[in-house]
Protein backbone atom coordinates (compact mmCIF):
# COMPACT_ATOMS: atom_id res chain seq x y z
CA UNK A 1 0.00 0.00 0.00
CA UNK A 2 0.73 3.56 -0.72
CA UNK A 3 2.62 5.78 2.42
CA UNK A 4 2.49 8.34 0.64
CA UNK A 5 -0.91 10.29 2.21
CA UNK A 6 -0.74 14.09 -0.16
CA UNK A 7 -2.55 12.12 -2.95
CA UNK A 8 -5.75 13.31 -4.70
CA UNK A 9 -8.55 11.03 -3.40
CA UNK A 10 -11.98 10.87 -5.04
CA UNK A 11 -14.18 8.86 -2.95
CA UNK A 12 -17.30 7.43 -5.54
CA UNK A 13 -20.33 6.12 -2.97
CA UNK A 14 -23.33 5.00 -3.12
CA UNK A 15 -25.81 4.92 -0.47
CA UNK A 16 -28.92 3.99 -2.04
CA UNK A 17 -30.61 3.76 -5.36
CA UNK A 18 -28.89 4.60 -8.52
CA UNK A 19 -30.06 8.37 -8.13
CA UNK A 20 -28.10 8.68 -4.89
CA UNK A 21 -24.74 8.17 -6.65
CA UNK A 22 -22.01 10.84 -5.65
CA UNK A 23 -18.50 11.63 -5.30
CA UNK A 24 -16.27 14.03 -2.99
CA UNK A 25 -12.51 14.88 -4.00
CA UNK A 26 -10.00 15.27 -1.67
CA UNK A 27 -6.56 16.83 -1.59
CA UNK A 28 -5.18 13.65 0.19
CA UNK A 29 -6.19 9.97 1.33
CA UNK A 30 -6.12 11.75 5.15
CA UNK A 31 -8.64 13.92 4.24
CA UNK A 32 -10.87 11.75 2.48
CA UNK A 33 -11.16 9.61 5.30
CA UNK A 34 -11.78 12.51 7.41
CA UNK A 35 -14.49 13.15 5.19
CA UNK A 36 -16.05 9.87 5.36
CA UNK A 37 -15.94 10.01 9.35
CA UNK A 38 -17.78 13.20 9.00
CA UNK A 39 -20.71 11.74 6.79
CA UNK A 40 -20.92 9.12 9.22
CA UNK A 41 -20.86 11.41 12.32
CA UNK A 42 -23.32 13.57 10.46
CA UNK A 43 -25.78 10.30 10.06
CA UNK A 44 -25.53 9.77 13.67
CA UNK A 45 -26.38 13.01 15.17
CA UNK A 46 -29.12 13.35 12.74
CA UNK A 47 -30.82 9.90 13.64
CA UNK A 48 -30.24 11.29 17.22
CA UNK A 49 -30.45 14.50 17.55
CA UNK A 50 -31.38 14.66 21.53
CA UNK A 51 -28.00 13.25 22.11
CA UNK A 52 -24.69 15.70 23.06
CA UNK A 53 -22.08 13.41 22.99
CA UNK A 54 -22.00 10.98 20.69
CA UNK A 55 -19.27 8.13 20.83
CA UNK A 56 -18.55 5.51 18.24
CA UNK A 57 -16.24 2.68 17.36
CA UNK A 58 -14.82 1.75 14.27
CA UNK A 59 -17.15 -1.39 14.20
CA UNK A 60 -19.65 1.24 13.76
CA UNK A 61 -17.56 3.04 10.81
CA UNK A 62 -17.58 -0.09 9.29
CA UNK A 63 -21.07 -1.18 9.79
CA UNK A 64 -21.99 2.27 7.82
CA UNK A 65 -19.43 1.89 4.87
CA UNK A 66 -20.74 -1.61 4.51
CA UNK A 67 -24.48 -0.55 4.63
CA UNK A 68 -23.71 1.65 1.44
CA UNK A 69 -24.73 0.35 -1.75
CA UNK A 70 -21.50 1.41 -3.26
CA UNK A 71 -18.18 3.13 -2.08
CA UNK A 72 -14.20 3.26 -4.02
CA UNK A 73 -12.11 5.15 -3.89
CA UNK A 74 -9.26 7.21 -6.88
CA UNK A 75 -6.28 7.85 -5.95
CA UNK A 76 -4.18 9.69 -8.29
CA UNK A 77 -0.91 8.02 -8.49
CA UNK A 78 1.89 10.15 -10.34
CA UNK A 79 4.09 6.66 -11.53
CA UNK A 80 1.83 6.43 -14.15
CA UNK A 81 -0.27 9.71 -14.43
CA UNK A 82 -3.61 8.38 -13.65
CA UNK A 83 -6.02 7.33 -10.26
CA UNK A 84 -6.09 4.06 -9.23
CA UNK A 85 -8.65 2.11 -7.78
CA UNK A 86 -9.27 0.64 -4.26
CA UNK A 87 -12.41 -1.43 -2.91
CA UNK A 88 -14.54 -0.83 0.93
CA UNK A 89 -11.69 -2.55 2.48
CA UNK A 90 -8.76 -0.42 1.18
CA UNK A 91 -11.31 2.89 2.61
CA UNK A 92 -12.03 0.58 5.83
CA UNK A 93 -8.30 0.18 6.31
CA UNK A 94 -6.93 3.61 5.62
CA UNK A 95 -9.97 5.06 7.75
CA UNK A 96 -8.68 2.57 10.60
CA UNK A 97 -4.95 3.92 10.33
CA UNK A 98 -6.35 7.50 10.36
CA UNK A 99 -8.76 7.16 13.27
CA UNK A 100 -5.84 5.34 15.18
CA UNK A 101 -2.87 8.18 14.07
CA UNK A 102 -5.75 10.82 15.50
CA UNK A 103 -6.01 8.73 18.54
CA UNK A 104 -2.17 8.57 19.37
CA UNK A 105 -1.88 12.51 19.12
Amino acid sequence: MWQANNRHTIILMQPGNRATRTFMDYDSIASAMDGICGLFEKRLKDSNPNLRNITYDIADLYRYIEALTDMSALVFDPAISAYAPFDRAWIKQQAFQRLKRLAGQ
